[in-house]
């Protein structure tokens, strides 16, 4: 890779005639079994929750993730707020999450009643910090809330000895991580209760879906009851526990089909994306200004619900902002966008009283928001090696030319 004329100063784009994004394959993916499978669905009549592709889903998936329950629901919002449910959290606790998720991992203690308390991220992985968990622990803490985020799994060791140490509940908040791992163990399974969301955009998607998984019969059963309006899937006949609150957050069969159909092909997937991401890691390691997020742990087995680039403001020239680089980018044919533009905190639509939340010093999670971070759809990363190529060349081409040395 050499410094070339960048396309936005007059010369020629790495892309020519279509972006990076054309060669990508079409999100979400089709397959025409689960055409066969929502087909049967119809003509069943049982088109409601629990029936024949959701009894099965709930086996399969939980068996995929690494764990021995799973419990489907209506999304992977309310998969959050029944987690915290069914762990017995509730008015006058405290729940602690990162500043750096969407709203939902932040809004879902609220739901219970509970006061959430957002704190810094690690500036390499995006994660929650381990350290800022412990410095925001009260005797009122009662959860903590980690988020895979983009499917870097936050520091699972630190985070479980931390709430062993002090007696705290965890949550996994696994939107951005369907089949991710740590040291071989699943995403979901790792603390008490993980939460999946099965949203358009997501690794597996349904259009809408969310999911809970566990080790835990009590908290299984609890899951189903907060989500089957007290009913049990366990143990039928049985009547909740009093003070456990059920609503109605059941999945269709319909949404079981299209997730069960597409669970068989998500080892191919995440194989093709972790190869695709290890070449384009390869590809930029001496690229200055720019690094991919990392990992937490080298044995670490990431989805990459995104690929996420973080920019090093301090090897760049003082005008090379990130909206410089952005446009500079584009005009190569490489389009990243910066997510969602914001900390939980200052989102538009984050409407949430003062009284009702705490934010710590969370300087990294406006750093890497505000300044570093550039993202696009992991799709770019099931391309041919072709595209993963001029991809790099586009980028290494713009980030030399901003380069400060």
């Amino acid at each position: 890779m050499t410094t070339a004329q960048l396309a936005i100063n007059g010369g020629t784009p790495v892309f020519q005639g279509a972006s990076a994004n054309s060669f990508a394959p079409e999100w979400p993916p089709s397959f025409p079994e689960i055409e066969e499978k929502l087909l049967e669905v119809y003509r069943s009549h049982q088109w409601g929750g629990c029936k024949k592709f959701e009894q099965q889903l709930m086996v399969d998936y939980a068996a995929w993730q690494g764990a021995k329950y799973s419990v489907f629901m209506a999304n992977g919002t309310v998969t959050l707020e029944c987690a915290l449910l069914a762990l017995g959290v509730g008015p006058g606790d405290e729940v602690i999450v990162p500043g750096v998720s969407w709203m939902a991992t932040a809004q879902a203690p609220l739901y219970v009643g509970a006061k959430t308390v957002m704190v810094d991220i690690d500036p390499d992985t995006m994660c929650i910090d381990p350290a800022r968990i412990e410095e925001a622990i009260t005797s009122r803490t009662k959860a903590i809330i980690p988020v895979h985020l983009f499917s870097s799994v936050a520091d699972m060791d630190k985070i479980k000895a931390i709430a062993k140490k002090h007696g705290l509940f965890i949550v996994e908040d696994c939107a951005h991580a369907h089949g991710a791992r740590q040291h071989g163990v699943g995403v979901g399974s790792l603390g008490d209760i993980g939460s999946f969301s099965f949203q358009s955009s997501k690794l597996m998607t349904a259009g809408e879906g969310g999911c809970c998984t566990t080790n835990d019969e009590k908290y299984a059963d609890y899951l189903f009851r907060a989500s089957h309006i007290g009913g049990s899937r366990l143990f039928p006949g049985v009547k909740p526990p009093m003070g456990l609150m059920c609503h109605q957050y059941r999945l269709t069969d319909f949404q079981a089909a299209i997730i069960l159909g597409q669970l068989a092909h998500q080892d191919e997937m995440k194989q093709k994306r972790l190869t695709q991401f290890h070449r384009l890691e390869k590809l930029l390691s001496k690229t200055p200004g720019i690094m991919l997020q990392k990992s937490t742990f080298q044995d670490d087995e990431r989805a990459f619900y995104f690929a996420c680039f973080l920019l090093k403001p301090e090897q760049l020239k003082a005008d090379a902002d990130r909206a410089t680089i952005q446009k500079a980018l584009e005009a190569e044919g490489v389009f990243l966008n910066i997510g969602w533009g914001y900390p939980i905190y200052d989102m538009p639509m984050w409407n949430i009283s003062p009284e009702t939340y705490e934010k710590k010093e969370t300087p990294v999670c406006e750093d890497t928001i505000y300044r570093r971070q550039l993202v696009c759809t992991g799709n770019i990363l099931l391309a041919d090696n072709d595209v993963i190529d001029k991809f790099a060349e586009a980028i290494d081409k713009v980030m030399r030319y901003y380069s400060a040395h």
